[in-house]
């Protein structure tokens, strides 16, 4: 009685939609008035203890091993909690024990391992062709996820309007999109660090693929452990200081500046939340070992902080949400394979978190921004207006 008590309470306040929810007693109940727009069922009890402790880490287990199953567009479920003022997601009831994290080089190895070397096999089912994972920029609405992917890279280079010859720096460059494509099409000589193995070996036979290698440069290293001396004309960073940790974010900003060239300029790309910092403890757990997503102001003061000037700021929110859509619309028509490499709960997991992500930015909860830096007055090498950018 005391537990249906509870969910009654927690369910209402959760939502922002009618849904109705089938209990583990075979029991159901609507929530909101209108026409459902999602049906949950709850096989049996979560004990409330555990929903106390983090409402995400319990929610996004039980999913995970088929105790919940929902019929209805989960993205939209997800969104509908994101935008409810007293749901799971916002009370501080529900907010507590996050898990711990570290950030030392060992630690911070170890967790992009986590993610990213669950192998290329896996990434190639759902992703483009470029193997680039992070937010694309569709400017049509017809574009691809691979036109988009590639609008972003040269979205990206064209902001810091690049001169054949220079030297960029690409932090956390992933499957080496961005900084192969600054060698081959802009003739820029270009070093990419990555801590994940899988990463640095598909870089490294790119390179020698296109015959890059008088250009470009892969290492497997923390881009902490770069030479003090080294400098480079242009750094990019795209979807890295989400995985540095709260306590690094400063140290990150540090790197950054300590390696740009005197009149360099910088793009840092990267999920960043308007509303303050924040991290989610089930991601944390089983997505993004030692994730934590800075706050808008948070990023910028750290950037002043180092001498360095913004010279422009661009919000992508609707970008990544459509981006996450693509992903996840990929994830599921390759579910079969999916499950030759791994199991059901694996499946349950990646598809929960593409569409609780894609609706993390659908309701503003997270924001995805481009920094555009200087070091030194801001611009100072750059032209008086946007147009630049946006030039073919």
């Amino acid at each position: 009685m005391l537990e249906k008590t509870f969910y009654n309470e927690f369910l209402k306040r959760s939502f922002t939609i009618p849904m109705k929810v089938t209990f583990w007693d075979g029991k159901t109940k609507q929530y909101g008035s209108g026409t459902p727009q999602a049906h949950i069922t709850i096989h049996k009890a979560i004990p409330i203890k555990e929903l106390r402790r983090n409402a995400s880490i319990a929610l996004g287990e039980a999913y995970m091993d088929g105790t919940i199953d929902v019929d209805g567009n989960l993205e939209d479920l997800i969104t509908s909690a994101y935008e409810a003022a007293d749901s799971f997601f916002r009370n501080k009831k529900f907010i507590h024990f996050l898990p711990k994290t570290s950030h030392s080089e060992k630690a911070s190895k170890a967790d992009v391992q986590n993610h990213y070397d669950i192998g290329n096999d896996f990434y190639r089912l759902w992703l483009d062709k470029t193997m680039t994972y992070s937010c694309a920029y569709f400017e049509k609405p017809t574009d691809s996820l691979y036109q988009a992917q590639e609008n972003k890279i040269h979205h990206i280079l064209k902001k810091l309007n690049p001169q054949s010859d220079k030297r960029l720096l690409d932090i956390g460059c992933g499957w080496g999109t961005l900084m192969l494509t600054a060698a081959a099409e802009y003739n820029i000589k270009v070093v990419g660090v990555t801590l994940s193995q899988e990463q640095y070996e598909y870089v490294q036979n790119q390179i020698t693929k296109y015959g890059l290698e008088n250009l470009a440069e892969v290492r497997l290293q923390d881009y902490r452990e770069l030479p003090a001396d080294e400098k480079f004309d242009y750094i990019t960073s795209v979807g890295m200081f989400e995985h540095v940790g709260k306590e690094n974010l400063a140290e990150y900003f540090a790197t950054v500046s300590k390696h740009l060239a005197d009149d360099g300029t910088a793009l840092i790309h990267g999920i960043t939340r308007q509303q303050g910092g924040a991290t989610n403890g089930w991601i944390n757990k089983w997505i993004f070992p030692g994730g934590y997503i800075p706050g808008l102001t948070e990023n910028i003061q750290h950037i002043l902080d180092q001498n360095m000037q913004i010279y422009d700021v661009e919000a992508l929110r609707r970008h990544y949400q459509r981006t996450l859509e693509e992903w996840d619309k990929n994830f599921r028509k390759v579910i079969p394979e999916v499950r030759e490499l791994f199991d059901e709960n694996f499946v349950r997991m990646w598809d929960l978190y593409l569409q609780a992500c894609a609706a993390s930015f659908k309701a503003g909860n997270i924001d995805v921004v481009q920094y555009l830096i200087s070091k030194g007055p801001s611009g100072k090498n750059l032209p008086m207006t946007r147009d630049y950018m946006y030039h073919n």
